[in-house]
């Protein structure tokens, strides 16, 4: 028997019954269907003349202690007769949630009467800044609003050309993230590349009075961009993607703490992304690696960080491309200044989200999202082979591999997920076990109880990172000071018996270096021209 798609339609009651014969069952038999399905007709053709008419008929009366007539089955159809019609409101907004009450006149007012303050109402990138802040955005804003209204091409934006842009901007985006990725991003992309941060950053280096003395070093604008750059989407870009989009922009705190530049006058109390300090810890650090000073260091030169503590098996996996961008690290084996940012971090900060998905990534060596068993034991032997070459004792891999999996808890027993690491907040001892011989016998001198107890802090205190790079940027201070007072001491030695010659004097004081961040800066600058 056929049933047209059309009776389906006009008659909402065979939808339901249908419905009910399917409803809680994995078949039906034919014959059992073809009976509902044919007593349900006549009972729906009996009922017809009865809708037809414009009264109901009366019920028949009954007399008194007589058989009371059959009360009339309800069907759950008949709740379903009539379709409802459900609201349900915009949930998703990809360019900020419009708010209440958007008065866009008057900010439009307030900008033209802005730029009538301006030499014939055009503005050049320093009065930008004014501009920003009338239109409610954060000082730093001003060089991608200065290059979005295609002021790089004149050196000016005149009112006009910038009343149309930030019109366009207040009816399209909604938000801050929306209109930051608007203002910096190429034309008709909604992401953010890391070339797009240049601009935004040269501003910064340029007019912060925190990195004033950056002005007598040209050459290291490019090198602390660079770092700048590499931290924004060490932290931000989630997804690895090399794009940042707006909802990664809108769950990190990179806008707030752009903001913050306006405020605070010293850089380095921004640890995030901006601090000199860090870039100065991190660039010396490449500079001891790379001994040709091409910016660029091998593999062998990578092992020799602090002082081979990292094992060959997890730097070859660094070089085999499981956590670098572009083909001149497989091709050529070399590693570049940018991913050494990544490296550094993610050594000194196993704590991070990002550096416990970096070095996942470098130990799942089949690619599957899971650290098996075998893998475990690749890393674990090079361990074992140099503790013994210690004279140390290893232990051996079927008790290490019970303490770790105590440790991680995995939810499958044996195999170890990114979630697993994510969760048990114990993630920087599980890799410092495997690849790290230092850490890993550091770990094992220290009180498991204030591991445990360091684990569920969850106090405000500093980073790993931050810690690591306070530290280094003291003791780098301190060896510098005695360097440079031993300099001092030998240069006057040097002068009772013959003068030094002026140039040579010059370049000799551009490595002293002391406290001061444009001395630094200084010794930065004389290096690199070597």
């Amino acid at each position: 028997m056929m049933i047209k798609e059309t009776s389906l339609r006009r008659d909402p009651d065979l939808r339901g019954e249908l419905a009910i014969l399917a409803r809680g069952c994995d078949f039906v038999l034919p014959s059992r269907f073809k009976k509902r399905l044919k007593s349900f007709q006549q009972a729906q053709i009996q009922n017809k003349p009865e809708k037809k008419s414009g009264t109901p008929l009366p019920p028949p009366s009954t007399p008194p202690g007589g058989p009371q007539p059959p009360s009339p089955v309800l069907h759950v159809n008949n709740v379903v007769n009539t379709p409802l019609s459900i609201n349900i409101p915009r949930f998703y907004f990809p360019e900020g949630q419009p708010g209440p009450c958007s008065n866009h006149e008057q900010t439009l007012n307030r900008i033209e009467m802005a730029f009538m303050d301006t030499e014939d109402q055009k503005a050049d990138i320093y009065e930008m800044g004014k501009i920003a802040k009338v239109c409610g955005c954060p000082l730093y804003w001003k060089a991608p609003m200065f290059r979005a209204a295609q002021g790089e091409r004149t050196g000016f934006v005149s009112a006009q050309a910038f009343l149309e842009l930030w019109t366009k901007l207040l009816n399209d985006h909604h938000d801050d993230a929306s209109k930051f990725i608007y203002l910096l991003a190429k034309p008709n992309c909604n992401t953010l590349e890391q070339e797009d941060f240049v601009p935004l950053l040269q501003d910064v280096v340029d007019t912060h009075p925190g990195l004033t003395f950056l002005k007598d070093a040209p050459e290291f604008h490019s090198r602390y961009i660079t770092t700048v750059i590499q931290r924004i989407f060490y932290t931000v870009n989630r997804s690895w993607s090399g794009k940042i989009t707006s909802t990664e922009l809108r769950k990190s705190n990179f806008l707030q703490t752009l903001a913050l530049l306006e405020e605070e006058e010293d850089i380095n109390q921004i640890t995030d992304y901006f601090s000199y300090e860090h870039f100065y810890v991190i660039y010396c650090k490449f500079w001891e690696l790379d001994r040709d000073h091409d910016l660029y260091i091998s593999q062998a030169d990578l092992s020799r960080y602090n002082d081979q503590a990292s094992s060959n098996r997890i730097i070859e996996r660094i070089f085999s491309g499981a956590v670098t961008r572009g083909q001149t690290v497989q091709k050529e084996g070399r590693m570049s200044y940018a991913d050494f940012v990544w490296f550094l971090i993610s050594e000194e900060d196993k704590r991070n989200p990002t550096s416990i998905e970096y070095w996942f990534r470098c130990m799942d060596v089949d690619g599957d999202g899971v650290l098996s068993m075998y893998e475990l034991e690749y890393f674990y032997e090079e361990q074992c082979e140099r503790m013994e070459a210690m004279g140390i004792e290893p232990l051996p891999f079927h008790d290490l591999l019970c303490q770790m999996l105590d440790l991680v808890k995995p939810a499958s027993y044996g195999k170890v997920t990114l979630r697993d690491l994510k969760r048990c907040r114990m993630a920087h001892i599980f890799y410092d076990t495997f690849f790290n011989l230092e850490k890993y016998l550091d770990h094992e001198q220290r009180d498991p109880f204030a591991v445990q107890k360091d684990a569920e802090n969850d106090g405000p205190e500093p980073s790993d990172w931050d810690r690591f790079a306070a530290e280094e940027y003291e003791t780098l201070v301190a060896e510098e000071s005695a360097q440079a007072q031993f300099q001092e001491a030998s240069s006057e030695d040097y002068e009772t018996d013959e003068p030094i010659p002026p140039s040579e004097f010059g370049n000799k004081g551009n490595k002293i270096v002391t406290p001061n961040l444009s001395e630094k800066c200084g010794k930065l600058q004389s290096v690199d021209e070597e």
